[in-house]
């Protein structure tokens, strides 16, 4: 059977950063305050003239720069993502019109912060299959469009930003690539993280919820909860499947939501907080995108090299998570 590799990876954030500082200027917070219950210090905001199209271009570029591939070379585009530039057209269609190469397919995928494991998982199948060669996902995001500035409870944990990866096919001689991939849903805690209004359920004309319906609702002592249950239990899954033990992990990159849900799993995993890439402190929760954007921090500052055991691993609203391992193969730190 095929499996697929890694070829590149590549990441974007806007160049308008948020601290701590500013959104205390607008809501009743402080930096002290939200370092200490998110472990974030600042964030990316997209301007006025970016959209999750713009950003999941740039991404995707990047991966491809660093793949050593030109656009003609993809046989399809994935994008996931939960703020798409328009209800439709997919993103994924408009990244592939700006990368000049019709006829390849292009959709999105929406399962909100575990959306990079959905969309892995479906190019990965597809690559064993032989449906594909090569593959461009992305998880690519411009959270703050709906985010309520009111809210501290939400206003401080979100940026936008946008990660992306190459797939292609392992040649014969070599070994490694994505291994198991698990995901998994659970609908019956839907509004743990949701966003009310927008929909076919309560459009922005007729919008009957308080306030502004647009802007995301959080449960967030439930959801920390479910997460970190959910997220052991998942990577604890994906071990047991490829047969290994959490400490011949080298690596693992999560979702990066919260400090304190890496903390919590580190300590039930036993896996030092030391061997998960963490770069919240700079970009906030970025849904789909956080995972492609912290693994391609790792891969450009060299910490992945190959050999390397990656974990993959994210929750997100549905509610959503998943949990993947990467037997890394590719050079690290291509060039940009």
């Amino acid at each position: 059977m095929n499996r697929s590799i890694i070829l590149g990876t590549g990441s974007f954030a806007p160049a308008n950063v948020v601290t701590n500082e500013d959104i205390s200027r607008k809501v009743e917070t402080s930096d002290l305050w939200i370092r200490e219950r998110t472990g974030i210090r600042e964030r990316r905001i997209a301007s006025s003239g970016e959209s999750t199209s713009d950003l999941a271009l740039e991404a995707g570029r990047n991966a491809l720069r660093n793949a050593a591939l030109s656009p003609a070379d993809l046989d399809g585009i994935i994008v996931a993502t939960a703020t798409p530039d328009l209800t439709f057209p997919s993103t994924a269609c408009l990244v592939q019109a700006r990368l000049g190469i019709p006829g390849t397919f292009a959709f999105d995928v929406n399962a909100v912060c575990s959306g990079f494991m959905y969309a892995l998982k479906i190019a990965d199948s597809m690559i064993r299959s032989g449906q594909c060669e090569t593959l461009l996902v992305i998880g690519a995001e411009v959270m703050s469009r709906f985010v309520d500035w009111s809210d501290r409870s939400t206003c401080i944990l979100f940026g936008d930003g946008a990660g992306a990866v190459v797939l292609g096919k392992s040649g014969s001689s070599q070994t490694g690539g994505v291994g198991t991939v698990t995901l998994h849903a659970d609908g019956r805690y839907w509004d743990l993280i949701h966003v009310p209004g927008g929909g076919s359920r309560s459009p922005v004309e007729t919008e009957k919820p308080p306030g502004n319906a647009c802007t995301i609702r959080m449960k967030g002592s439930e959801t920390f909860r479910m997460a970190v249950r959910s997220l052991e239990e998942s990577v604890r899954e994906v071990l047991k499947e490829e047969g290994i033990g959490v400490n011949e992990l080298d690596w693992v990159v999560p979702h990066q939501a919260n400090i304190r849900i890496l903390e919590a799993l580190s300590e039930r995993l036993g896996i030092p907080l030391g061997r998960f890439v963490v770069n919240i402190d700079r970009y906030g929760n970025t849904s789909a995108a956080s995972i492609p954007m912290a693994l391609d921090e790792a891969v450009q500052d060299k910490r992945i090299q190959p050999g390397h055991r990656i974990l993959l691993t994210a929750f997100g609203s549905g509610v959503t998570w998943g949990s993947g391992l990467v037997h890394w193969t590719q050079k690290a730190g291509g060039d940009r």
